[in-house]
Formats: C-alpha cells, sequence, structure tokens
C-alpha cells in the first residue's frame, strides 16, 4: 500500500537525509521525498499497519533532521 504525506523540512539535502532514515524503517518497503513540493510518498510492506510504522519512521527521520515534521 502506497501513502503520501505532507511533510516540512528546510533543505533537500535534510530531506534526502529522512528519505533514507524512512527507507531503513521495518515496515517501509519504499520511500520517496519531492522536497519542492514537501511530500513522502511511502510504499509499506504487505501487513504492515501503516499508522505503527509512521511513527517508527518520524522517530528515525527526527534523529537525523531534529527540525522536520511529517502530518499523518
Amino acid at each position: 500500500m502506497k501513502k503520501t504525506y505532507k511533510i516540512e523540512v528546510d533543505c533537500p539535502a535534510c530531506a534526502n537525509k529522512m528519505e533514507d532514515a524512512a527507507k531503513n524503517t521495518q515496515g517501509v518497503k519504499d520511500c520517496k521525498i519531492n522536497f519542492m513540493a514537501l511530500k513522502m510518498k511511502v510504499d509499506f510492506e504487505d501487513g504492515a499497519d501503516k499508522d505503527t510504522v509512521m511513527e517508527e519512521v518520524l522517530k528515525e527521520c527526527k534523529k537525523v533532521e531534529r527540525d522536520c515534521e511529517i502530518y499523518f
């Protein structure tokens, strides 16, 4: 299942770090961030609870960019 989220991030380099952090989170099959549109598209693993996974994605993203935000 794929879902798109609005994000808040200050620079393209930070968005790249967030994308990598999200890709390495359990339950995420793939993640793409469009910095210009401030959107994060997440492809979840089959059977993953998207809300639980997104809480972990946010935690991991805040480790690399503490000022970021993901609205879910």
